[in-house]
């Protein structure tokens, strides 16, 4: 039997369509000190982290309504459950969703079929490592939606900016729609979801024309932009001179 350091009941919260997956997880999880919790979407398991801070998640992938990934990056994009471990289950093997599940914040991807004992070892594992500082005030229990949908959009589009999916893709990835998003974006950037990651490719470029010996044509590749012309012109468009004009300042300020 796998204990916590501490040996305190610990709350995990699974989050799983399939009711026969649900009750082979509870039924591993009931033979330690665990309490949990079931969800069976993403959209519910969201709400019920919020609500009842678990000390982690088992979190599947494919699921209606909301699926895992827009689920984790939800809660990671919300100051009230960033810190919650999550662990992805999943029967995919692909080593892209694996990745994809790792990047957006999860701390462990298991696949299915997995062994008890070896999952219960991870999730033994990963308690251990989490220790949570308690929450604080009434702000630790707000749900500023709007807020964490668009956080989680910022974070997938600084992620991505060398290979950014449409807007549709970016809404459906946060939990929402397009024209839903670009109203979000306005009210609290100020910026069109357009306009926000075009200013997220300069200011990334600014950093690595400062920082890095990169090409520019290398630059504006990893920023998104089809060649170094286009990548000067919004240089230039925003600032005023160019990608080089820009680099070579920089040299002579340090000089």
């Amino acid at each position: 039997m796998y204990l916590t350091s501490d040996a305190q009941v610990r709350n995990i919260l699974i989050v799983d369509d399939s009711a026969f997956e649900q009750r082979m997880l509870v039924d591993l999880l009931s033979e330690m000190p665990y309490r949990v919790s079931v969800a069976f979407n993403g959209e519910q398991g969201y709400q019920l982290a919020l609500s009842g801070q678990p000390d982690l998640i088992l979190l599947d992938v494919r699921m209606p309504n909301m699926d895992g990934y827009t689920c984790c990056r939800l809660l990671k994009a919300n100051p009230a459950t960033r810190d919650i471990p999550i662990i992805f289950l999943s029967g995919t093997e692909a080593v892209e969703d694996r990745i994809m599940g790792l990047q957006i914040g999860a701390v462990d991807f298991v696949s299915k079929p997995f062994t008890p004992g070896e999952l219960a070892a991870r999730i033994h594992v990963h308690l251990n490592l989490m220790r949570r500082p308690p929450l604080e005030g009434p702000s630790a229990a707000e749900d500023d939606t709007e807020s964490v949908i668009v956080n989680a959009a910022k974070r997938l589009i600084y992620d991505n900016l060398a290979a950014l999916p449409g807007l549709a893709e970016i809404a459906a990835s946060v939990g929402t729609y397009r024209e839903k998003l670009n109203q979000l974006f306005r009210t609290h950037t100020g910026l069109t979801v357009f306009a926000f990651i075009r200013e997220a490719r300069i200011q990334r470029g600014m950093q690595m024309l400062r920082e890095t010996d990169m090409d520019v044509q290398d630059i504006a590749l990893l920023l998104g932009f089809a060649n170094a012309g286009n990548f000067a012109t919004a240089f230039r468009e925003r600032l005023g001179v160019t990608p080089s004009s820009y680099r070579s300042s920089i040299v002579k300020t340090c000089d």
